[in-house]
């Protein structure tokens, strides 16, 4: 048997970074065999503040998953996010030579170089191009046209777009954690492989990765990506607001949401009271789990309103049979699915990762759906 083929991925977020390591089988199986979690610093919303920190945090998180992992690592896949990534649908033609063999894998490169050629502004650089579907001399939805005989083909792709700087910045990070980048992919494409079923992306569904400094959300729809956005909200947002509203320290907010909060007030039966750490001599109050689900439910409203509204934007809202899909560490929050289906009238489930092997028992949270997400792509 031949040795097994091993992959790495970094998580690169606003509250944690979170590198695994994984080892893939002939037979298609991926163990995971080491994880590093480290608390994320010099990043917010996404993108790189503070070259250095990122850096350190970066590298604690990828010596962390070589000690559990006994591997060294040298390449990883990276996942890139932020409220400076923006998407656009471009298609791509070219002219097939009359052959006997049909359309070649090199046809479709040239297909998606023809669709990679578009006018972006020159502090903006193409993260990735994902072929949507192919037209084969005017026949659509072809998945997959190698091999069929045509003389012309389009691709329709999906072009994700960065701020230059930005993503410089992150690629100086990792490469300094002594790292070199096999492939950047974006975050939301990522979680898509490790939470969505097939079924859903054929019918139309809606992902939205709610991580601690972004939102992150993509439309699948007939089985690839036709719409991505990332938003500038998340999970920090929510414990902000408990922080200011109960006048309590950042961590303690953080705490208590994990703990006791919940996006539904009104299905609370009893209005249990809490003790926290107030500012100033840190002497202790107590409040009422309802004002804290009061003020939580607000803005989980917010960022459920902010999703609804960008499906809308997109014109795509009639396709999204399957409903939402969330992801991401605020995903777990209680409540949060219920008010999802609430605020968007869809249905509306928490994605896991699933099928793992190996280094499972953590992994198997919406937290890690990016993480998880990036390895399945590197396979």
């Amino acid at each position: 048997m031949t040795e097994p083929r091993t992959i790495v991925s970094i998580d690169v977020g606003t509250t944690k970074i979170c590198t695994l390591v994984g080892e893939v089988y002939e037979d298609g199986q991926l163990r995971i065999i080491g994880v590093g979690v480290a608390p994320s610093r010099g990043l917010r919303k996404g993108v790189v503040v503070n070259v250095h920190e990122a850096t350190e945090a970066i590298t604690a998180s990828v010596r962390k998953a070589e000690r559990i992992s006994g591997y060294q690592i040298t390449s990883a896949y990276v996942g890139v996010g932020g409220g400076h990534v923006s998407a656009i649908n471009s298609r791509g033609v070219v002219g097939i030579s009359r052959s006997a063999r049909g359309i070649s894998e090199f046809d479709i490169e040239r297909a998606l170089d023809a669709a990679r050629a578009i006018a972006i502004p020159h502090n903006r650089e193409i993260i990735h191009p994902s072929p949507r579907g192919y037209v084969v001399d005017g026949q659509e939805g072809v998945k997959d046209p190698v091999g069929m005989q045509g003389i012309r083909l389009e691709v329709e792709t999906h072009i994700v777009t960065g701020a230059s700087t930005s993503v410089s910045n992150l690629v100086k990070c990792v490469r300094e954690a002594g790292v070199e980048i096999d492939d950047l992919i974006l975050q939301p494409l990522a979680s898509g492989e490790a939470v969505l079923k097939e079924t859903e992306q054929e019918m139309g569904v809606v992902l939205a990765d709610i991580g601690g400094g972004t939102t992150d959300i993509g439309l699948f729809i007939e089985g690839s990506i036709w719409h991505t956005v990332v938003l500038g909200t998340g999970g920090e947002h929510l414990t902000r607001d408990v922080a200011v509203g109960l006048r309590t320290p950042f961590n303690t907010a953080e705490e208590l949401k994990i703990q006791y909060g919940h996006a539904v007030p009104a299905s609370l039966t009893t209005d249990e009271m809490i003790e926290v750490t107030s500012f100033g001599n840190g002497a202790r109050q107590t409040v009422s789990r309802l004002d804290l689900a009061e003020v939580i439910e607000a803005r989980a409203e917010e960022i459920l309103t902010l999703i609804l509204r960008e499906v809308k934007r997109s014109g795509y809202d009639g396709l999204l049979a399957a409903g939402l899909v969330m992801c991401g560490g605020s995903a777990d929050l209680a409540g949060f699915r219920e008010l999802g289906q609430q605020v968007l009238q869809l249905p509306v489930r928490v994605g896991r990762p699933h099928d793992l092997q190996g280094l499972t028992d953590v992994l198997e949270s919406p937290a890690y759906a990016t993480a998880v997400g990036l390895l399945l792509w590197g396979m």
